[in-house]
């Protein structure tokens, strides 16, 4: 057999690619515009990272993450989070089955492949922490006894930036645990258009039902691991590392990004590049992940914050200042 050239695919990421295309071409059904998040939200799922969807009421959050979940053929859950929600309401409770004279355990809505969690700020501190272990090792511990959950296993939550009455503040513990958080934006006048022209002509029709699953669960894992084997030259992993070392030092900075910030950069970048049918990744790879990474896990100091200063501003000009590899 002749040797590869160093430009083939290692990878067969057709399958992937061709994946891709046909979910977004599903969503696109009912969806208009939007395609930068719908890119990051199908680079959350190859690279099995929780993602935080934030914008005003209207924009299609909560849409975007069903119809996500729907393209896909798997367990769904949906979760309302509300002040008086309990820990248990989410991870299941243990109850005494008289028929049996045994304690069982009932399953939270948590368990499942996808779950949505809407409004994730109207939860208080104790039902957040609920949260910690299964988002970051997939995983439920109740009265002793450990629970894995089936993969793949991804957490899509949505807050609202603008109304305060009735939220608590995400702890820094439980934003970290997210691969990425995504802001949407309001439509463009022409896509507006589009979403009023869109309406039109679904008339009364269900939105879910126009969606029809492209991939299932088996699938979605076989595509993750793909992605693992997405090569990083090691002066790509230093550029990470030197722009998250920059994040610590910056003067406009309280608090700079994590070693967890690192791995969710290369982990992610690997996605993309997979998503974009590459077995290598490349600096633009970079720059793609790294603002939704470190945009809810840095913290401006209070000056820039009185300034109206924007992490991502400042996360820009980080990476404005770094060579970049050649």
């Amino acid at each position: 057999m002749d040797q590869q050239s160093p430009f083939e695919t290692r990878l067969p990421l057709e399958e992937l690619t061709h994946a891709a295309f046909r979910i977004r071409s599903e969503i696109n059904k009912v969806i208009v515009g939007q395609e930068k998040v719908l890119d990051m939200l199908l680079t959350a799922v190859i690279a099995n990272g929780h993602v935080l969807i934030e914008g005003v009421p209207g924009v299609a959050k909560t849409m975007l993450a069903k119809l996500l979940a729907k393209s896909i053929s798997t367990e769904f859950s949906r979760i309302q989070f509300t002040p008086d929600l309990m820990p248990s309401d989410v991870t299941g409770t243990t109850i005494f089955n008289t028929g049996t004279s045994a304690f069982e355990f009932n399953k939270g809505p948590i368990f499942s492949n996808l779950v949505l969690i809407d409004e994730i700020n109207r939860a208080p501190a104790k039902t957040q922490a609920a949260l910690f272990e299964v988002m970051e090792e997939r995983q439920i511990t109740t009265d002793g006894v450990t629970r894995l959950l089936d993969s793949p296993f991804l957490v899509f939550a949505t807050q609202n930036p603008v109304e305060h009455e009735g939220t608590y503040r995400l702890p820094e513990a439980q934003l970290d645990r997210f691969l990425f958080k995504i802001e949407i934006d309001y439509p463009s006048l022409d896509q507006e258009v589009g979403i009023l022209v869109n309406a039109q002509k679904r008339e009364e029709k269900d939105e879910l039902a126009m969606i029809h699953p492209v991939v299932t669960a088996e699938q979605i894992i076989q595509y993750q691991e793909m992605a693992r084997k997405v090569l990083v030259e090691d002066d790509l992993l230093r550029y990470i590392a030197v722009i998250i070392d920059k994040t610590r030092s910056s003067s406009s900075l309280f608090l700079g990004g994590s070693p967890r910030a690192s791995l969710a950069i290369l982990n992610s970048a690997k996605a993309f590049a997979a998503l974009e049918g590459r077995d290598f990744v490349t600096p633009d790879d970079i720059k793609q992940v790294i603002i939704p990474v470190l945009h809810h896990r840095v913290i401006l100091t209070p000056e820039k914050e009185m300034e109206g200063i924007r992490p991502e501003i400042v996360i820009r000009q980080i990476i404005d200042s770094v060579d970049v590899p050649r």
